[in-house]
Order: structure tokens, then C-alpha cells, then sequence
């Protein structure tokens, strides 16, 4: 048999089917069945040493109802599995492959046994001078329309199967690459208008701004239309560039943050902080956080 589950996939889709709602370990081995159309179904010793494992490192949780453990998945596990969007949508693909070997393992059985039988059923015939019974012809004949039977419908749900895999792994992959582009346009349009604030504002903050945000680290206390042309060259911004977005926005920004804290601090260390440069950077702080709330504050 094919291996369904590529090494570290089956704790990828523990995670997926405990997203959709909380879950006990014999559901989540029935889930799986239904899955594959009944052609593959995990073992409990398979399922519960993962969930176990999973519990271990804080991504998922359980709570004990009825005697039994009903898992969720935690902040941690969500994050993990949209991190790994795209791994999920190749999962649903490898399983629609699974399904389909799986159920082309099926037919050559029954095409084996049927083969098989009827063999037997005409050496039979040839080595008896009686010939055979139309009782047991029959019932010879009823078991391998059964046989062809029971082949058909595994192959047609085989297919069902496959094709609504497909679709969803196609809806996956596009809505992961609508995710990218939104949190890139996101992330590049408050680094322009970080740039844009420190311009106007000039002083130590617009020095560090220009220079970080891909200007030319000369003095940018421009103001009026000069400083709103130097921050319009700044379109496609370098500073932070090395921060791929994640697909969620909101952590997109917590590490711009934290990057521009970091460069702040490092500024502050390298070259000293004056009363006179707190108080010009307080004042900057404080129109750039004013502007980001403006920014981030739900449109009318």
C-alpha cells in the first residue's frame, strides 16, 4: 500500500480538522475514514500519540468530557497552520493522489479475485464429468456481479473524492496568495506613510526615517511640497525589506515595530541621547503614533 501521509503530514491535517471545530480522538479517526471514502483509516495507536505530542507542545488543548478527551486547537496551532497555507494545499492535492492509488489498488484486487474464481470455476468444471450445478453457477455468477459492483462505487466515490480535493486545494492556493499580496500592499503603504510623517517632521527621526525608508540619509526637514515629493519617491521603501510577510497583517506590523524600535535604540547608542534630541524625539513619537492611530482607525 502507498504511504498516504508523507512524513509530518498526518499532525499537519490533526491540526486542520481540529481548526474546524474541537474533536475527540475517535472522531477525529472516523473524520479520516470518511475522508478516503472508507479506503483508509488510521489506527488509535496512530492518532492518540500525535494528538498526545501536539498537547505536548502547546498546540492544541483538551478538555475531559463524558471520560473522554475533546482536543481544540490553540493560538499556537492556528498560527502554525496558517504559516504552512501552502503545505496544506499540497496535503489536500497528496491526498486526492492517495485516494486514487488506493482505489486503483482495490480494482486490481477485485479484477484478481475475479480472475481467481473464475479459474477455479472452470477447472473445476473440467475435472468433474458432472457438470456443475446451476445452483452453485449462480451463486458463483451473484458473488462477482457483487465483486464488480462494490468496485464501481469505491471507484466512483474515489473520484468524487479526488475531484472535490482538487477544487479545495485550488481555493487554498488562491486564497493564500490573496492573503500575501493584501498583508505586501498593507505593510509597503504605513512604510510610506512612516516615511511621509518623518519628513515633514524633520530632525534626528526624519534623518534615521530618510535613510532607513531609502533616501539619501541627508537632512529631510524639507517642508510643504518638497518633503510630499521626497516621500513619492519612496514607492517601493528598502527599509525592512528582508521581513517577508506572513499573510496576517497585524503580525506584519508588530515586527515593523519592533524593528523600528530596535533601529531607534541602536541610533541612541551609537550616537548619545541630549536633553534637547529626547525632547525633539518625543515630539516626533508622538505625531507618528498620532498619525498610525488616524491610519489604523476604521474608515466612515
Amino acid at each position: 500500500m502507498p504511504p498516504v501521509f508523507a512524513h509530518g503530514r498526518l499532525r499537519l491535517y490533526l491540526l486542520k480538522l481540529l481548526d474546524e471545530a474541537p474533536r475527540h480522538g475517535y472522531e477525529v479517526i472516523r473524520l479520516l475514514e470518511e475522508r478516503f471514502q472508507g479506503l483508509y483509516a488510521p489506527s488509535a495507536g496512530t492518532v492518540y500519540p500525535r494528538l498526545a505530542k501536539l498537547e505536548a507542545e502547546g498546540l492544541v488543548t483538551y478538555a475531559t468530557e463524558g471520560g473522554r478527551k475533546v482536543y481544540s486547537i490553540t493560538e499556537a496551532g492556528r498560527a502554525e497552520l496558517a504559516d504552512r497555507g501552502g503545505e496544506l494545499a499540497d496535503l489536500e492535492l497528496e491526498i486526492r493522489d492517495s485516494v486514487s492509488e488506493l482505489a486503483a489498488e482495490i480494482r486490481d484486487d477485485v479484477r484478481g479475485a475475479a480472475g481467481a474464481l473464475r479459474r477455479e470455476m472452470r477447472a473445476a468444471a473440467s475435472a468433474s464429468a458432472a457438470p456443475v450445478e446451476d445452483a452453485s453457477w449462480a451463486a458463483a455468477k451473484e458473488e462477482l456481479r457483487k465483486a464488480k459492483q462494490e468496485w464501481k462505487e469505491q471507484a466512483r466515490r474515489a473520484k468524487d473524492e479526488s475531484r472535490r480535493a482538487r477544487e479545495e486545494a485550488q481555493q487554498a492556493r488562491r486564497q493564500a496568495k490573496e492573503a500575501q499580496e493584501r498583508a505586501r500592499e498593507e505593510v509597503m503603504r504605513i512604510a510610506v506613510q512612516f516615511q511621509e510623517q518623518f519628513a515633514k517632521s524633520g530632525g534626528v527621526l526624519g534623518n534615521l526615517a530618510g535613510s532607513w525608508l531609502g533616501g539619501t540619509g541627508k537632512d529631510t526637514t524639507t517642508t510643504g511640497d518638497a518633503a510630499s515629493a521626497s516621500a513619492s519617491t519612496a514607492a517601493g521603501p528598502r527599509w525592512a525589506e528582508d521581513l517577508a510577510p506572513t499573510g496576517d497583517p497585524a503580525r506584519d506590523l508588530d515586527r515593523l515595530l519592533d524593528r523600528f524600535r530596535d533601529d531607534v535604540r541602536d541610533a541612541a547608542r551609537d550616537h548619545g541621547v541630549t536633553p534637547a534630541k529626547l525632547a525633539e524625539a518625543r515630539a516626533h513619537l508622538a505625531a507618528a503614533a498620532d498619525r498610525l492611530a488616524e491610519t489604523l482607525r476604521p474608515k466612515r
